[in-house]
């Protein structure tokens, strides 16, 4: 008799079948020993039936059927691919000599999901066991499988998954109906929204609306430079007092030209504790404060570091913490990372330690299904590594090593300079110690690029207290009050993390995971997805939302959906539901009501009139040129205009009036406009000009050289390929990061 291995993907099932013993042939989609069948999903195989699966009357979105709550939910094939494989694994359970299963898709609720639709849709049931794989190597496979797991363990994890499955589909099938059916006259096509990603949005449309809002204020600072007898520093007159300019002139008119004295001379030693391990979210936050990736370049080399090299653990983990059983792999993994040269130092600090320091890394209390990411105890061969796996690998291993590194040691002194009774402050600090900050060598850690009143850390000469100093300089800066910034993927992971929630310090960080908005594994789609459907855009490495994303948040108002708060609780209970202390039922109860409330509440859009943009007379006729669903033109139910129209969507973005009105008075705009796409899905951004062809028609086009030739193809902003996860249909959520039907939302 044999056991059935279904794994996720093709590579993992390769992989588990050379750990295997035994010799494996070949077949059509599956392997096969004497002892062993083992295949694999590609992804999802399986999704929940659309609402006209249920029911044809469905076909039309009406808000007398809303809301759309099964009884019990279907599952479907998602295309003609899947299906076929999914009738192969289901084959080869049903044959005689398979006399179990083992459920090897990918440690965590979504891939405990994907093995539950594939067994849920197939016709015999044989006993389940469960590989439980944190690292892809084949000593860790093995070892996976002599410590299989009964299927039953599993139940509240499968109860977690489908209950995020189902509350997706609830929330973002019926809201999105329902605003999409009472906002027609506002947007063209559907106002795609959703359990996860409208909170998302929320917190970027508010933030633009912040920053549009913002009125600058000016302040003013008065800085000196002082002359010490070993060399010369700055000071900032009470630290970076911000005053009204007639003090400051005031100030600086009494202390310019006489002699200062240092009243104050204080050094206080500072210590820096080496960074916490990465979980997805914080190597996804580093990987983009470092390198500009975004969120889902990140995970895709991690996963690539994952199943191909063998050279980390499990990406897809929210723990930064090890379990004790792993403590005796600690030197040998750190062995193995020191055989790469520029790791060598670190590495053998570490594997010399007669104890490790271990009571920030090792908490079993924070591990539950995986451990925090570190590096594999194999051999890592980094030529074979492409730029971003070798990138993100660099910050794996620095931080690995880094954590059994002692503190950083820094020398603190702050000096108070009086100058005619005017008190200037300076601060300055020197890294007397390396520490863990010796692994990286002198790579600096990311500032916070803020503008800092104080004047910030500076190299201080050596001073004495008491000294009579020279006043060389004294300048009076007029500042203003600066917007809030707009986020960045690494800031809006780091609010997703929170809940929206303004959390610096990592360890209160690490007390708000379970109440954040998505998980480590789905907050890269989500925030891909809002991308997709037009709703945020990307400028660099900042995120905004466009108008369609700002008007949709406007119209929502204070609606539970738009809320980080609530959705936390949910993702919450979901880990409730996982751990066995919530019950399923009760959350599916909750979410029905608040869906049914929600389009209650949508359903009182019909009556709202949204506000159309006035872009100033038509460059042909004269009329108003007004916004529309689709476009601007002069056209107006009682007078058809002269036929100027420029329609709103352009190679995948929606052009602003903003955009548009300074092509009408210009032809072209004067700098580059971010947010379109190519045929690849690859982002670029390009400047723009309105021309007329022969027959009088506008068009808007690109104004690049490139646009010009032949066959156009747009430069990309970055090197990544096409998204995987494409709008869902009727605007349920998508999966996190896996497989799916590019199907366009309708």
């Amino acid at each position: 008799m044999k056991t059935l291995v279904i794994a996720e993907k093709p590579s993992v099932g390769r992989d588990i079948s050379s750990a295997l013993p035994g010799t494996f042939t070949k077949e059509d989609n599956f392997l096969e020993s004497d002892d062993w069948v083992v295949t694999w999903a590609v992804g999802h195989l399986v999704e929940l039936a659309a609402p006209e699966e249920y029911d044809t009357k469905f076909k039309k979105w009406r808000m007398a059927d809303l809301p759309i709550v099964p009884e019990k939910f279907r599952l479907h094939p998602i295309d003609g691919k899947s299906e076929k494989q999914l009738k192969l694994i289901h084959k080869l359970m049903a044959r005689d000599d398979v006399e179990g299963v083992v459920n090897a898709c990918d440690a965590g609720r979504e891939g405990e999901l994907i093995f539950a639709y594939v067994y849920e849709t197939a016709k015999v049931k044989k006993p389940v066991q469960r590989l439980w794989l944190q690292s892809m190597t084949a000593k860790a496979i093995r070892e996976a499988f002599e410590q299989l797991r009964p299927g039953e363990e599993m139940a509240t994890l499968e109860a977690a998954a489908r209950s995020r499955s189902e509350a997706d589909w609830l929330v973002g099938m019926n809201a999105t109906r329902a605003a999409s059916i009472r906002l027609r006259a506002a947007f063209d096509g559907a106002v795609s929204l959703g359990r996860v990603q409208t909170p998302t949005l929320a917190l970027v449309a508010r933030r633009e609306e912040e920053i549009r809002a913002f009125v600058p204020e000016p302040y003013w600072l008065v800085e000196g430079l002082f002359g010490a007898a070993n060399g010369d520093y700055t000071a900032r007159y009470l630290g970076g007092k911000r005053i009204p300019e007639e003090e400051a002139n005031t100030v600086a008119a009494a202390t310019r030209g006489k002699p200062g004295t240092i009243t104050k001379l204080e050094k206080k030693e500072e210590r820096e504790q080496p960074d916490l391990l990465y979980d997805l979210t914080s190597l996804q936050r580093h990987g983009n404060t470092l390198f500009g990736f975004s969120a889902r370049r990140t995970l895709q080399a991690a996963q690539r570091l994952y199943e191909e090299h063998k050279a980390i653990t499990y990406p897809r983990t929210s723990s930064r913490y090890l379990s004790g059983d792993l403590v005796e792999e600690i030197r040998p993994t750190a062995s193995f990372v020191g055989q790469n040269g520029e790791y060598a130092k670190g590495a053998a600090y570490v594997t010399r330690l007669e104890e490790l320091p271990l009571s920030r890394v090792v908490n079993d209390a924070k591990v539950t299904d995986h451990h925090a990411i570190i590096p594999t105890r194999s051999e890592h061969n980094l030529a074979k590594m492409g730029e971003d796996e070798r990138r993100i690998y660099d910050l794996v291993a620095k931080r690995f090593l880094a954590v059994f590194h002692p503190e950083a040691v820094w020398e603190r002194t702050r000096v108070e300079t009086t100058v005619e009774e005017h008190v200037f402050r300076t601060s300055g600090r020197v890294l007397i110690t390396a520490g863990w900050r010796e692994v990286y060598g002198e790579e600096a850690r990311p500032s916070g690029g803020a503008d800092d009143d104080t004047g910030g850390d500076q190299q201080l000469p050596r001073l004495e207290q008491g000294e009579t100093v020279e006043t060389k300089k004294i300048d009076v800066l007029r500042k203003e009050t600066q917007p809030p910034r707009r986020f960045t993927e690494a800031s809006l992971l780091a609010a997703m993390e929170t809940a929206g929630k303004d959390i610096d310090d990592a360890e209160l960080r690490e007390a708000m995971k379970d109440a954040g908005i998505g998980t480590p594994a789905t907050r890269a789609a989500i925030i891909e997805r809002l991308i997709t459907v037009g709703y945020i855009e990307r400028e660099g490495r900042a995120l905004h939302a466009t108008e369609k994303g700002i008007q949709v948040i406007r119209l929502l108002g204070n609606h539970p959906l738009t809320s980080p708060e609530l959705t936390g609780n949910w993702e919450h209970r979901l880990g409730s539901i996982e751990e066995g202390t919530d019950s399923r039922p009760a959350f599916i109860q909750d979410i029905v009501k608040f869906t049914t409330e929600t389009v209650g509440e949508l359903d009182k859009l019909k009556d709202v009139k949204v506000e159309r943009a006035n872009l100033g007379p038509c460059p042909v006729c004269g009329r108003d040129v007004i916004e529309n669903r689709k476009g601007y033109s002069c056209w107006t139910k009682d007078d058809p205009g002269c036929g100027f129209v420029v329609w709103k969507n352009k190679a995948g973005k929606t052009l602003t009036p903003t955009i548009v009105k300074e092509l009408m008075e210009k032809r072209r705009t004067e700098k580059a406009v971010t947010g379109f796409r190519g045929r690849s899905g690859r982002a670029f951004s390009a400047k723009l000009e309105l021309v007329q062809n022969e027959e009088g028609k506008w068009r808007v086009e690109f104004d690049e050289e490139w646009a010009r030739q032949p066959r156009p193809t747009p430069p990309d902003e970055e090197t990544i390929p096409a998204a995987e996860t494409t709008p869902e249909a009727n605007g349920a959520e998508p999966a996190p990061a896996r497989r799916r039907r590019p199907v366009a939302a309708e």
